[in-house]
């Protein structure tokens, strides 16, 4: 007889027991005697019987053993950018040993699928974590607040019923700002992660600047004010990706009024620009300084090394994990709020004379 085809109730007969004590045999605990337990894995092993299905026995328990986690975007963007590779790494080795399984749920194509999708509102999860972009109204929070399923925010603004996971990214937005300030920069542009669903290219006009959904680009944007800046052009991009970048870095440095400085909202929008500077003829840092957000290494921008304000990537999928089990142990799970750090590289130095 198979294994496939072997149930319980096979074992039990084989074993001389009844069904409830072959389970109790696989289950390691419970009133049963160490013979008869003997017994039954014996004749599992003879009936080549794996056990009972641990996702049936989960679920009797109330859990399906799986974290959802939503990604806010089409896989392939989110897998392009080493930031989500590295969080979810970080994340994954702290559920491993919980015995946790992930389910990615992605985000939507564009502005004209449904906002949430349909795994969020029925595929079996314990706890959700919701990557980036997180607002008070947001669609998928709302869902998943009507299943009554636990949730950790991922740099989100932090509610009372969720739990919160951030960085001190506003903080390190100014400290990276005051840097080029400092280096006696005065005309600053600055690149922005995208404002909400729409994914607008271009930029941004006071209207849309009131408007920002989604809150990581807002601090972001903020931490360049609290650095006492008005940048020159507040520059949008659908993706944190090379490419729009470059589209952005081409745009704001041709003509005579050019910024001496382009802050970007993450590395490799950063990277973009300093590829464009480069086709354009214009010297990293000599003619325009560029800085990043995330610390992320680049070896493939050298000679190039990006000032950046590095963020630890591991720590904050593992802080993800944390606030998962506290949610499934019952716990509330506190705000977690990790520091990052500037990391001055090569591409940043005083502006032309």
């Amino acid at each position: 007889m198979s294994a496939q085809r072997t149930t319980l109730a096979d074992v039990a007969a084989a074993a001389g027991v009844s069904v409830s004590t072959a389970s109790l045999a696989f289950s390691g605990s419970g009133p049963i005697a160490d013979r008869t337990r003997e017994r039954v894995l014996e004749a599992a092993r003879t009936l080549a019987y794996a056990g009972p299905n641990p996702l049936g026995r989960q679920l009797r328990r109330g859990r399906s053993g799986i974290v959802g986690v939503i990604m806010g975007d089409v896989l392939r963007r989110a897998f392009r950018d080493p930031v989500t590779i590295q969080v979810l790494d970080g994340l994954t080795a702290r559920l491993g040993p919980l015995g946790l399984g992930v389910l990615l749920v992605p985000g939507p194509h564009d502005v004209s699928q449904p906002p949430v999708d349909p795994l969020v509102g029925t595929a079996a999860m314990d706890v959700a974590v919701q990557m980036w972009g997180g607002t008070t109204d947001d669609p998928v929070l709302e869902t998943l607040r009507n299943r009554g399923v636990p949730v950790v925010l991922v740099e989100g603004t932090p509610q009372p019923d969720v739990a919160a996971v951030g960085i001190d990214d506003r903080g390190g937005m100014a400290e990276v700002t005051r840097h080029v300030i400092e280096l006696g920069h005065r005309r600053i542009a600055t690149v922005t992660l995208p404002f909400d669903r729409d994914r607008v290219e271009g930029p941004a006009d006071a209207a849309r600047l009131s408007g920002i959904a989604w809150e990581i680009s807002r601090r972001r944007l903020a931490g360049v004010t609290d650095a006492g800046v008005e940048p020159t052009v507040v520059w949008e991009t659908p993706a944190s990706l090379v490419e729009h970048g470059a589209a952005a870095g081409r745009a704001l440095l041709q003509g005579p009024d050019r910024p001496t400085a382009v802050v970007c909202q993450s590395d490799l929008l950063a990277s973009g620009v300093v590829l464009a500077a480069r086709e354009l003829g214009l010297r990293v840092p000599e003619d325009v300084s560029v800085a990043g957000f995330d610390g992320l290494d680049l070896p493939w921008l050298a000679p190039d090394v990006l000032t950046s304000v590095s963020q630890p990537l591991a720590a904050k999928g593992a802080a993800i994990g944390d606030a998962v089990a506290d949610l499934l142990a019952g716990r509330d799970a506190e705000e977690r709020i990790l520091p990052v750090a500037l990391r001055v590289g090569t591409t940043t130095g005083p502006p032309p004379a």
